[in-house]
């Protein structure tokens, strides 16, 4: 029978355990996708422990906000897809009770994509949340274009590699920021024009050097608390600041010094849109295709092995690529 991870009680990753059950049927407008692989993120973490911003109904809670497969069963009134399709999930607002850490799942087909030609099961399976998060946050809501100068923190992670490049291949100039100087090599090589190690690096300064004087166009800030007014300082007047993660868990004082726009960004702004869905996957297609867009992947661990993936990210033990999990 059909295998799903589930959990009864908040707690650390050995909460999680495999159970069987029969294979879900697709409702009207609905289509039923056999998981082929799914990629770890924070936010699992988060509804696993009991920290998540939104309740968690228990028990028997599902995980899992992102994943790739194939069509298994298309439910009536569909149209426009196939049984056998492969497809990316972009959206499961629901994942406590329909998450992606099964063999099946069931959910709109308005909810997948086609998978990107040139995408392995892998791959595919960690493209979404990243890619998708930097793109809405640096180009639907912030408008980055072409020859910005754009500062990313928390650059070595999934979201911040995301950022460098798409920036790249839009033509902006894409500046990460990490704590360890150990990591400038790697983010180089991972796309970035130029990386600040604020263990080493004065930030305003080097950020100054990098734009001729004029400082930062945009700020990604992925990381929020007392250390955004640093990141704010970089900035040249008139500047954008979006927000699109929470690393730090500490008060974010309202920042202060620079006239700045100022956008909070939340993934289901826009993965819940059809529209911007279509523009998503448009600009993923093309990025995949030229070569431009290519996740980076950390460790890919077996269902039955679930437990230790969310120790891999829950320890820090990942590079800054995905877990994957396969089917």
């Amino acid at each position: 029978m059909p295998r799903v991870v589930v959990f009864d009680e908040f707690g650390g990753p050995k909460v999680m355990h495999i159970v069987e059950e029969s294979t879900p049927e697709p409702g009207v407008g609905e289509v039923r996708v056999r998981i082929e692989a799914f990629a770890v993120n924070p936010l699992d973490l988060m509804m696993r422990s009991g920290t998540s911003p939104a309740p968690i109904p228990l028990p028997h809670a599902r995980l899992g906000v992102e994943g790739t497969g194939v069509i298994d069963e298309i439910g009536p009134g569909v149209t426009g897809l196939e049984i056998g399709d492969p497809v990316i999930i972009t959206a499961i607002p629901d994942a406590s009770a329909r998450g992606s850490y099964a063999d099946y799942t069931t959910l709109p087909a308005s909810r997948v994509i086609a998978r990107p030609t040139g995408l392995d099961v892998t791959q595919a399976a960690a493209i979404w949340v990243a890619y998708s998060t930097a793109y809405g946050a640096l180009i639907e809501k912030a408008g980055m274009r072409p020859g910005d100068h754009v500062l990313i923190s928390a650059a070595s992670g999934g979201v911040g590699r995301a950022a460098m490049q798409i920036a790249n291949q839009i033509g902006a100039v894409p500046i990460a920021v990490t704590r360890q100087t150990a990591k400038k090599d790697d983010l180089l090589a991972a796309g970035a024009a130029a990386v600040i190690a604020t263990d080493h690096d004065d930030l305003v300064e080097a950020v100054r050097d990098h734009t001729g004087g004029t400082g930062a166009d945009l700020i990604l800030d992925l990381v929020m608390g007392p250390g955004q007014q640093d990141l704010v300082n970089t900035a040249r007047p008139g500047a954008t600041l979006v927000v699109a993660g929470s690393l730090d868990p500490r008060p974010t004082p309202f920042p202060t010094g620079i006239p700045l726009r100022i956008f909070r960004y939340r993934s289901f702004d826009h993965t819940l849109d059809p529209a911007a869905v279509g523009r998503m996957a448009a600009f993923l297609n093309a990025g995949v295709r030229l070569g431009a867009l290519s996740p980076a992947i950390d460790t890919v661990f077996a269902l039955d092995d679930i437990v230790e993936a969310h120790r891999h990210l829950e320890e820090g033990l990942h590079t800054g690529g995905k877990i994957v999990v396969t089917l």
